[in-house]
């Protein structure tokens, strides 16, 4: 029997923050206005061949045109977080030198519209989208892009602090680096494997870097949005889960540990001596006031042949229904991985939030125009349901955000996923709120009258 958004609502408690996401080059487009420069992605994307439905990320939602209509939307949810992310290339071009007023000044507009509408800002500083003119020197590898991110941190903090509580320095490292410097699927492209924990290393010490400038220019929630698995071995042979152990080492301890305990895991130390310096884990080890994790699905890892390139490779999760894109559908592997998490670090860790979870399913239009998407109702239910579990044995959860509130440019997928709780048709920019969009809307609603009415 499905749950009700009453049932549901009563458990999670007073001042638990449901939200939603989106990210700057997945949303804004307008790359024509206010001095852009390009982006790695936009770079990526315009190599024939690497978006598999062509497209690229010039237009996206159309968000910088059409954002006080989104605001209306998030508006009209109730939801009372939004996570969004400043493109470093709209704010400064090339990643240093001159600022763009104009750049700054949609930020000025966009926090302001929000919070006119009622709904919180929590800005993320860089989503991916590294400006070009900083990968021509060496991106991630290059230790001098760490400054350059704390000069935009401390430029951006100085613009929004006054108006935004809630900061996240950089969305998904591991992503960014592992699989844009490590396997090279994402840009820039390059296979360094294990070679890249010097990109892994710089993007902490970046994130420390401006954590430290958010808060000398007043912020004062600052936490991260870590891209996190729980990592299943593919059987009980040794090579599997010594190769899961590695991979787990790799995706989840290299990030976890630096950020709340100041060292890297055991089996990675080596590779980090070369480019770590006397300071650099301090720096990274600044105080978290949460702790955010974009949560998805479990990776299945097994070991690979003598002659492979890399060490492991990832099976499918058996037995389980999958996203439009392939993905396993597995709630309880969120709850293990709360609870767990929680075992190890314990004292270390401040509040979780869920910064990021969603599906990519894109559901059925009616006759009337009304796009059923049952499926994500369910998928968002039991993900829910798993966190309120986790809160039930004592892990601390302080908020949930759906990614995303639109149907936005799903990076090597192109516009195929569909993820939004709003429908958004890609050629007319129009937005449609599909069902989920009511039944969240429901949810948010039901809890703000619950603890009003127990607080009243």
């Amino acid at each position: 029997m499905p749950v009700s958004a009453d049932d549901l609502a009563a458990r999670f408690p007073e001042g638990f923050r449901f939200g939603t996401v989106t990210s700057a080059p997945q949303v804004e487009g307008a790359v024509d206005l206010d001095g852009r420069g390009p982006s790695i992605w936009d770079t990526w994307a315009a190599e024939p061949g690497r978006i598999m439905d062509g497209s690229t990320p010039a237009q996206a939602c159309d968000h910088v045109r059409r954002y006080a209509e989104d605001v209306a939307l998030l508006r009209e949810l109730g939801a009372p977080s939004y996570r969004f992310s400043v493109s470093w290339s709209r704010v400064r071009p090339t990643g240093r030198g001159a600022v763009s007023a104009a750049g700054l000044d949609f930020y000025d507009r966009l926090v302001d519209e929000l919070l006119a509408a009622g709904i919180a800002p929590l800005t993320t500083l860089l989503h991916a989208d590294l400006p070009q003119g900083l990968e021509d020197d060496g991106g991630w590898l290059n230790r001098d892009t760490v400054e350059r991110f704390a000069e935009y941190a401390a430029l951006v903090g100085a613009r929004l602090g006054d108006r935004v509580a809630g900061w996240v320095p950089i969305s998904e490292p591991a992503v960014m680096t592992l699989r844009g410097y490590g396997w090279g699927d994402h840009p820039p492209g390059r296979r360094l494997m294990f070679d890249s924990v010097g990109a892994v290393h710089h993007a902490l010490l970046a994130h420390g870097r401006a954590a430290i400038a958010l808060r000398a220019a007043g912020a004062t929630s600052v936490g991260c949005a870590n891209n996190h698995a729980p990592m299943w071995p593919a059987s009980d042979d040794p090579a599997d889960v010594g190769a899961t152990k590695l991979f787990d080492a790799l995706w989840n301890g290299a990030f976890l540990e630096p950020m709340l305990l100041g060292r890297y895991p055991r089996d990675l130390e080596a590779l980090v001596e070369d480019v770590a310096e006397p300071g650099d884990l301090a720096t990274i080890r600044q105080p978290l006031d949460f702790y955010g994790i974009n949560y998805y699905s479990p990776l299945r890892v097994a070991a690979t042949g003598p002659d492979d390139e890399s060490l492991f490779r990832f099976v499918e999760v058996l037995g389980r229904p999958r996203t439009d894109n392939g993905w396993a559908i597995v709630p309880e592997a969120l709850q293990e991985w709360l609870i767990m998490t929680r075992a190890r670090y314990r004292a270390a860790l401040p509040p979780f939030v869920i910064t990021e979870a969603g599906a990519a399913l894109a559901g059925t239009e009616l006759a009337d125009g009304t796009i059923d998407d049952s499926e994500r109702i369910a998928y968002l239910t039991t993900h829910l349901e798993a966190v309120a579990n986790a809160m039930a044995v004592g892990v601390d959860v302080r908020g949930f955000h759906v990614w995303s509130l639109l149907d936005c440019w799903e990076w090597n997928d192109g516009f195929l996923p569909r993820y939004g709780l709003v429908h958004v048709d890609h050629t007319s920019q129009d937005r449609r709120p599909k069902r989920s969009f009511g039944w969240y809307a429901d949810l948010v609603a039901a809890h703000r009258e619950r603890h009003r009415t127990t607080s009243g």
